[in-house]
């Protein structure tokens, strides 16, 4: 049974905080005095939720600014099986899901790019060559409790302008003594099938203290794996105002309303393309954390710590598909009144059918040390230096080191439909020139391959000196003044290497031959997307064909080789044409702050007041690697292919510099004994992309009509940065029992928009619309027939303008290609503003109680669907709300959790988009969850978890809802297992 006691004194509240097994400690150290202080005092463990709650809840009360919390039930034991689905149960907390998992958080409306991750106060690097922190890959069992800081504060590292999350792990000399908790248990996805129906999760955490409690030692270790299957359907980008041929009455529907002159008004959409996927995943995450502790003193302790994590997702996937180009191509169409497709017969190019493979390796690793020296009663002194980095690496498949891609399918069809009129999810159809709307296995045929791999690294090495004077000599209400120096290097690296489209691209020469039709098997779409509208065997192509990856790879290799292909040979190596691109950022920060705290009173109303100042100063440095690029050529009916200068690329390095100072201040007043009213300013910055900063030009290594783009970095990018405010009341009117609300507004300097140029740059000749383009268009039209991509590729090439190879090459009679470049320049001010609330209630000694929170978020950063300009939104702004709802008592814990998030921008520009950089939304998300805990023993629990009960969907969409981009669907998980601990 879960012992349960609860302080009715705000002092004793606080030390409550202190003493609640470590789960709350000071940043880089440990509160050696108030252990002393407690040394005559039992203390009487508070687990399970109520406990987490009441602990969560006078850490919040008792802190200066606006801070949440999330603790731990017990010792191994977090309230959520990940810690970004606990944190969105903060207030202002929402996530975003990878693979159906909570992955990245936004805070009040700001995106993970701009919330700053520390582990132990320690500023932690991005995923890769990002700042993002997916936390995911992090396992929750070694975590003592999560502290959310809204509003700023001196002290902590910048970078959270959105908020600063402190990842807080068990220290051995804050609980002395041993203990060992130890977790199994079996994992069930019920989306599962290719892998392991049942998938085994286990975690064990043991600490224990020596030589009197001078040395301690912790240890973490854990380890899950996941077998599940994502099915999706997916459009890779909406083309804006492409060209439109004269069509017969009834084959053109456009609602739209006509100007004087008889023309359009508005803009019109098309999809490029039509995809749906089956992806068979297998995740597995290994953690490890080493903590070592020494008191040789009272005064001083040394720490020593090793945290390491290994995440590897491996991904195969089968997918079919078509293929769009428009102007000539179209035969029918019908769009809505704002001028979307919803409905198009378009001919030429081609329908697919794909399977990739790919195995991706996260790894991270962070080694620091610690000194906390009291040097007498009134200073202490705090050395903290960390070493981390964070690695990915998506060609960790040992065999190949590549992700791989293989395209087969074929070109001989008479059309192909894209409808949706109706359903959550569009249809497409193909009509074979073999008069059927099935491809026959012995009609498939090879497109290309192509071998991707993009590792990229992020590193972090941090040296900070922190020294606190308390002030107990002189009669001031100042109880004490902080400061500190700090010194960050974070350098990010990464490239890419690409195969090109190997083997093609096109189906011309055919080689059909090198498939035997028992390759392939023919598959049915029933339980296909079957939670959604049009799904399953309602699809207007309701069948697909498997095939194997290796095999397929290993026969194109066999027979596609450079006696046939030339230069277009199979070879499954990324590297084949070398490095395609490379970029490395360093960042040099030195920082300096200082900060105070003072306690008096204003009448009979007690004050707290925090306030401090920080300064930072960052230099930037950015290398490219720029290849020369040399003429686009056009390789198939779809494929537009850059050619490169041989020889040495060249590396251009840029520098940047930006400073900046940032003051805050705390004001908490205490209206009543239960009653707490809180105001807090200052300013905040997230730093820029790192992809904004890398300088240098690039250009598209496939610049297909509709896709001629390219982006340049700016290394002199300023970082955003916020004033906040911020207003709260909170009413601790009960035992573990709160209600609150706040204001805030958050007012963004140096916002980035990417502003797009249109440019032509010199050599660079554009095969489309010149003198031989245009001749074969004529070609096909004086016959009467119809002037697909197709059809005028083929035309170019009987015309004789095709190489020996079958590829048609720019002369200097073409025109200039018109590249649309982007790049990332700071702007205007943006303002958003929004409301939390938050009731936390326990039913006295009923054993029941519920947590709920809501946020109302608004500004002027959302995306203009109307306009086709150049916008700076803000990604990831939205309301939510959560609750959990349980009962605990007499050793049997149920909990069930509701998460529900407003649609929302993920962000600007689409894979296949058109350069106007159109935008993708995902619409409104629920999930509920459940938990269930007995205890047998006191020391032995067992427990079954429920993950997206209701089996949720993901979706999202373009500028409007009729512009699908994804439907994804994995199913509920479950999980049997115990822990035991001593």
């Amino acid at each position: 049974m879960k012992s349960q006691v609860f302080s009715k004194s705000r002092i004793a509240a606080a030390v409550s905080v202190v003493l609640s097994t470590a789960i709350f400690q000071p940043v880089l150290a440990d509160d050696d005095d108030a252990t002393t202080q407690a040394d005559a005092i039992e203390i009487i463990e508070v687990r399970g939720i109520r406990g987490s709650l009441a602990r969560s809840m006078d850490f919040k009360r008792e802190s200066s600014g606006v801070v949440d919390a999330i603790s731990a039930e017990e010792m191994g034991k977090f309230p959520d099986t990940n810690l970004a689905e606990s944190l969105q149960r903060i207030s202002g907390v929402s996530v975003s899901r990878a693979n159906g998992e909570g992955s990245q958080i936004t805070v009040r409306g700001f995106g993970p790019e701009f919330n700053l991750i520390t582990l132990n106060g320690r500023q932690m690097p991005g995923t890769g060559f990002t700042r993002s922190y997916n936390l995911e890959n992090l396992s929750a069992e070694g975590v003592s409790a999560l502290e959310v800081y809204k509003t700023a504060r001196a002290e902590n590292p910048s970078g959270g302008l959105g908020a600063t999350v402190n990842i807080v792990t068990a220290k051995p000399l804050a609980r002395p003594g041993q203990q060992f908790a130890i977790m199994g248990k079996a994992l069930h996805d019920s989306s599962n099938e290719k892998g392991d129906n049942i998938t085994p999760e286990f975690s064990a955490i043991y600490s224990n203290t020596f030589f009197e409690d001078r040395f301690g030692a912790a240890f973490t270790f854990s380890h899950h794996r996941r077998d599940f299957q994502r099915q999706q359907a997916n459009i890779q980008g909406w083309q804006a105002n492409v060209p439109l041929p004269e069509l017969a009455d009834g084959l053109a529907i456009d609602p739209r309303p006509l100007d004087a002159d008889g023309n359009r008004i508005g803009n019109h959409f098309f999809p490029k393309d039509m995809n749906y996927s089956i992806e068979d995943l297998q995740r597995e995450r290994t953690n490890g954390q080493l903590t070592l502790q020494y008191a040789p003193t009272d005064t001083l302790t040394l720490t020593l710590d090793y945290t390491a994590s290994r995440a590897i997702t491996g991904l195969e996937v089968l997918g079919w598909g078509i293929w769009n180009e428009f102007g000539g191509n179209i035969n029918a169409y019908e769009l809505d009144e704002r001028g979307t497709a919803i409905f198009a017969d378009i001919g030429g190019n081609d329908g697919s059918f794909t399977a990739s493979k790919n195995t991706t390796e996260v790894k991270a690793r962070s080694i620091g040390f610690n000194a906390d020296w009291f040097i007498h009663d009134d200073f202490r002194l705090a050395l903290d230096y960390h070493d981390s980095n964070n690695k990915t690496d998506n060609g960790a498949d040992k065999g190949s080191g590549n992700s791989g891609q293989v395209i087969l399918g074929s070109d001989k069809l008479i059309t192909k439909t894209y409808d949706y009129r109706s359903g959550d999810i569009p249809q497409m159809g193909i009509l074979w020139r073999n008069g059927t709307n099935v491809l026959q296995p012995g009609e498939i045929d090879s497109n290309f391959g192509q071998f991707i791999h993009s590792p990229g690294d992020s590193e972090i090495k941090q040296l900070q000196l922190d020294g606190t004077w308390y002030n107990s000599r002189f009669n001031l209400p100042l109880n004490d003044i902080k400061g500190g120096i700090a010194r960050t290097e974070q350098n990010f690296g990464g490239w890419e290497a690409w195969s090109g489209l190997r083997g093609g691209p096109g189906f011309n020469p055919s080689f059909v031959e090198i498939f035997p039709d028992s390759m392939f098997t023919k598959r049915s779409t029933n339980n296909f997307l079957d939670q959604f509208q049009g799904g399953g065997a309602d699809m207007l192509t309701n069948y697909y064909y498997t095939f194997d990856f290796d095999e397929a790879v290993a026969r194109q290799t066999a027979f596609l080789t450079a006696d046939v292909m030339g230069d277009d040979v199979f070879v499954p190596d990324a590297y084949l044409n070398g490095i395609t691109s490379q970029s490395t950022v360093r960042e040099v920060t030195n920082s300096v702050y200082l900060q105070s705290a003072w306690e008096f009173e204003i009448g009979s109303y007690p004050v707290q007041l925090n306030a401090g100042l920080r300064y930072e100063e960052t230099d930037v440095t950015s290398t490219v690697r720029q290849r020369v690029e040399r003429q686009v050529n056009w390789e198939s009916a779809s494929e537009w292919i850059m050619q490169y200068e041989q020889g040495e690329d060249t590396f251009l390095t840029l520098t940047g510099k930006h400073d900046v100072l940032l003051p805050m201040f705390d004001v908490r007043v205490e209206l009543t004994d239960d009653l707490i009213s809180r105001f807090s300013w200052g300013k905040t910055i997230s730093r820029a992309p790192l992809g904004a900063l890398a300088g240098g030009r690039s250009l598209s290594g496939s610049p297909r009509p509709g896709a001629r783009s390219g982006g340049q970095g700016n290394t002199n990018l300023q970082s955003f940065e916020s004033t906040n405010l911020d207003l709260s009341l909170e009413y601790y009117y009960a035992e573990g029992s709160y209600a609150a609300i706040g204001y805030f507004r958050k007012s963004v300097d140096n916002f980035i928009q990417t502003t797009i140029t249109d440019i032509t740059i010199d050599g660079l000749h554009d095969i489309l619309n010149g003198p031989r383009y245009l001749q074969a268009v004529a070609d096909i039209e004086g016959r009467g027939e119809q002037a697909t991509s197709t059809a005028i590729f083929e035309q170019m090439l009987a015309n004789g303008h095709g190489n020996a190879d079958g590829r048609i090459e720019p002369t200097a009679q073409d025109p200039l290609i018109v590249w649309s470049i982007s790049q990332p320049q700071n702007t205007d001010s943006k303002s958003v503003d929004g409301i939390e609330v938050a009731w936390q209630h326990l039913l006295g000694d009923s054993g029941f109680g519920f947590g709920a929170n809501a946020t109302f978020v608004n500004g002027d950063v959302e995306f203009d669907t109307e306009s086709l300009q150049q916008q700076a939104p803000l990604t990831g702004l939205s309301d939510s709300a959560n609750l959990q709802a349980f009962y605990e008592k007499d050793g049997l814990s149920v909990k069930l959790t509701y998460a529900w998030r407003d649609s929302y921008l993920i962000g600007v520009g689409q894979a296949q988009g058109s350069s106007d950089a159109p935008p993708q939304f995902a619409r409104a998300y629920t999930q509920w969850d459940l938990s269930v805990n007995y205890d047998l023993t006191d020391n032995f629990t067992v427990f079954f978890e429920g993950i997206n009960l209701l089996n949720e969907t993901e979706q999202g969409y373009g500028r409007y809802e009729e512009q699908f981009l994804f439907a994804r669907q994995f199913g509920p998980r479950y999980a049997i297992g115990a822990r035991y601990r001593f």
